[in-house]
């Protein structure tokens, strides 16, 4: 780089000594110079402003800001580019002619790292309200000024890169280092990255919020306290702090009872005798849904109230409730009181609940174990036959009496 340099001074020098500048030289040099400024003036007064006008009505979504940033930086290449006229108007030597179209390369890389960079930070701050104004919950405030100073340092690793490159110094060492760096580096922060992406991907497909309740497939329950870039924290039942790692968290089957919205479905199944009279179990029914409708604060008014028969089941005729609680909360609260109100009910009306019935079969002339007796008209299976009947009586004459051996 010191060569590079030295080798530029020196050639300034031998331009210098070798050419001799006249007055008016100079004064076309000035002139070309102030209509660069003039212009780029009337471009960023007037003309810029025409032309912002024209996006506007093209786009109504065009965001006035990120056409700003490039106002500046535009206004400046103008400049450069009128510095620049006014240096090879002239006559100059290979090496100061070289030098100056460096210079003014890597200026102009420089002035384009620095529009792109206000120009992606205006586009990021645009998305962050675009998503906020059309989304039911903003974006997270992190993602900004993470997604700001990657792009930033991206940027200005190419301007710097670029301008070595034009400047003559071999980069080709600096990439194959920053190659192996940035594998060791991303090796080393693979877990974050992952993490990282993972909880991007969870705040902008909008499947959880802080304050969701929550169930993951491998049974963690609880309200979503916070999601940031690395984990997601549960408070559960028992009131205690979940950390869990966004890679896993994205991975998982979760069951979100706040979305789409936070009412809940209570759905209650029961079963009376068959002996019931099913039209009265039915009108019961519904009355107590109807009373707990009108009395319990968590239920959802418009929603009605449903009643239907399941199946005939070993010991009932099963059938189910149906009705609509506003949160999770309350569902617990309703169901609860479905049950005491239907119970209550069922009882009155003399309306039985079977419990699990079943009835059995023993053989002709045998009691139940502990001798219980066998109910009249009971029904009974012929006793097998024993061994000896099978076999037929032994000779009398055979040890034990012509008794078959037990």
């Amino acid at each position: 780089m010191g060569e590079v340099i030295q080798s530029w001074w020196q050639d300034v020098n031998l331009w210098a000594a070798g050419i001799t500048i006249t007055w008016v030289d100079l004064l076309v040099s000035a002139v070309i110079v102030a209509v660069a400024v003039i212009f780029a003036f009337l471009f960023s007064k007037f003309m810029f402003q025409r032309l912002l006008r024209l996006f506007i009505i093209i786009g109504p979504d065009f965001d006035v800001r990120t056409m700003n940033e490039v106002k500046v930086p535009a206004a400046a290449m103008i400049v450069l580019i009128g510095l620049y006229a006014s240096l090879v108007i002239h006559p100059l030597p290979e090496g100061v002619l070289s030098a100056v179209n460096k210079g003014t390369a890597v200026a102009a890389i420089l002035i384009a790292a620095y529009m792109a960079q206000r120009v992606v930070a205006a586009a990021l701050m645009w998305v962050q309200d675009y998503l906020g104004s059309n989304a039911t919950t903003e974006p997270p405030d992190w993602i900004l000024p993470v997604a700001r100073r990657v792009a930033m340092v991206v940027i200005v690793a190419m301007a710097l890169m670029l301008s070595l490159d034009i400047l003559g110094v071999n980069i080709s060492p600096l990439i194959a280092g920053l190659g192996i760096g940035g594998l060791a580096v991303a090796l080393a922060l693979q877990p974050t990255l992952s993490n990282l992406f993972a909880g991007t991907y969870v705040m902008t497909e909008d499947v959880v919020d802080p304050g969701d309740y929550i169930e993951m497939e491998n049974g963690i329950t609880g309200y979503v306290v916070d999601v940031n870039w690395r984990s997601t924290r549960l408070r559960t039942w028992g009131n205690n702090l979940v950390v869990i790692p966004n890679s896993r968290f994205a991975e998982t089957i979760i069951t979100n009872y706040s979305k789409p919205e936070e009412n809940i479905n209570v759905y209650l199944t029961c079963g009376v005798a068959y002996e019931s009279d099913l039209q009265r179990v039915e009108a019961v029914s519904i009355e107590v849904m109807q009373k707990v409708e009108r009395e319990h604060p968590g239920v959802v008014q418009d929603y009605g109230v449903y009643f239907g028969y399941d199946t005939f089941g070993e010991s009932n005729v099963d059938f189910w409730l149906f009705m609509q609680a506003k949160n999770r909360l309350d569902s617990f609260e309703v169901r609860s009181e479905l049950i005491k109100q239907l119970h209550a009910r069922l009882t009155d009306e003399d309306i039985t609940i079977n419990y699990p019935v079943r009835t059995l079969h023993f053989p002709d002339g045998q009691a139940p174990p502990g001798g219980m007796p066998v109910p009249p008209g009971a029904a009974t299976a012929p006793s097998p036959p024993t061994a000896a009947q099978q076999r037929g009586a032994l000779p009398a004459d055979t040890p034990g009496n012509g008794e078959s051996p037990a």
